[in-house]
């Protein structure tokens, strides 16, 4: 059984930094793309990043260029969402998805084959 579980979340101060983590278990594909959505209260969900496994290559929201990097550390399965200079529109629950053997970041939440329960990031003005 495929597991993703995100920690990491919590309040900080506009400017401040937080490091989101998405660990997966269960997880033995060789091709995939993990996405970290946000939904925000009254707001649609949105991909903020994605990070493809057989490049490598991550893509970001335009919203986040620049202030945030997707990475992996493929001992530990986890895939981490590094979120600087984060502001109060950035306030959102974080979800991080797992679509297997794809290439593509798909802009559709359910679209991805696994989920996790998400992690709250408040940025407090």
């Amino acid at each position: 059984e495929v597991q993703l579980v995100e920690s990491g979340g919590g309040l900080v101060e506009a400017g401040g930094s937080l490091t989101l983590s998405c660990a997966a278990s269960g997880f033995t594909f060789d091709e995939y793309v993990i996405g970290w959505f946000r939904q925000a209260p009254g707001k649609e969900r949105e991909v903020v990043s994605c990070l493809i496994s057989s490049d490598g290559r991550t893509e970001y929201t335009d919203s986040v260029k620049g202030r945030f990097t997707i990475s992996s550390d493929n001992d530990k399965k986890t895939v981490y969402l590094q979120m600087n200079s984060l502001k109060p529109e950035d306030t959102a629950v974080y979800v991080c998805a797992a679509l297997r053997w794809s290439t593509l970041c798909l802009p559709h939440y359910y679209a991805y084959d696994f989920r996790g329960q998400g992690t709250q990031v408040t940025v407090s003005s």
